[in-house]
C-alpha cells in the first residue's frame, strides 16, 4: 500500500473510492475534508460535499436529464467520488509540499544566520 508515500494518482483515488463504496456503510450525505492550497505560506481547510446515490436519485432537478437509469447514475457516482477524492488528494499534497519547502527554507536561513 503506497497511498500517501508517493504523489497521489487517480488510481489511488479510485482505490479509496472503491473501498468506500464497497464498505456497506449507508450514508445520505458526507464531506471530504482537505487542505486547500492558497499560497506558498498558507492553506485553508475546506470540504467537498458527498451525496449517496439515493439522495441524487431523489433530486428534483434530475428529471431535467434524459435517459438516466440506475446504472448511469451509479457510474456517475463512482466517477464523481473518485474525481473529488483525487482533487482533495492533489490539493493536500500541494499544501504539504509547500509547507515542507517553507520549513526547509526557514531552516536553511536559520542555519546560515548562525554561521554569520
Amino acid at each position: 500500500n503506497e497511498i500517501g508515500r508517493l504523489p497521489p494518482t487517480f488510481n489511488d483515488a479510485c482505490k479509496i473510492a472503491g473501498a468506500i463504496l464497497t464498505s456497506d456503510y449507508e450514508f445520505g450525505s458526507g464531506k471530504i475534508i482537505y487542505n486547500k492550497f492558497r499560497s506558498v505560506v498558507s492553506y485553508q481547510q475546506s470540504d467537498l460535499p458527498l451525496f449517496s446515490q439515493k439522495a441524487v436519485e431523489s433530486s428534483p432537478k434530475l428529471a431535467t436529464y434524459d435517459s438516466l437509469d440506475a446504472d448511469v447514475i451509479q457510474s456517475y457516482m463512482e466517477f464523481s467520488l473518485a474525481s473529488m477524492l483525487f482533487y482533495a488528494l492533489k490539493e493536500g499534497a500541494c499544501s504539504e509540499q509547500s509547507s515542507r519547502m517553507t520549513a526547509m527554507d526557514n531552516a536553511s536561513k536559520n542555519r546560515s544566520e548562525e554561521h554569520t
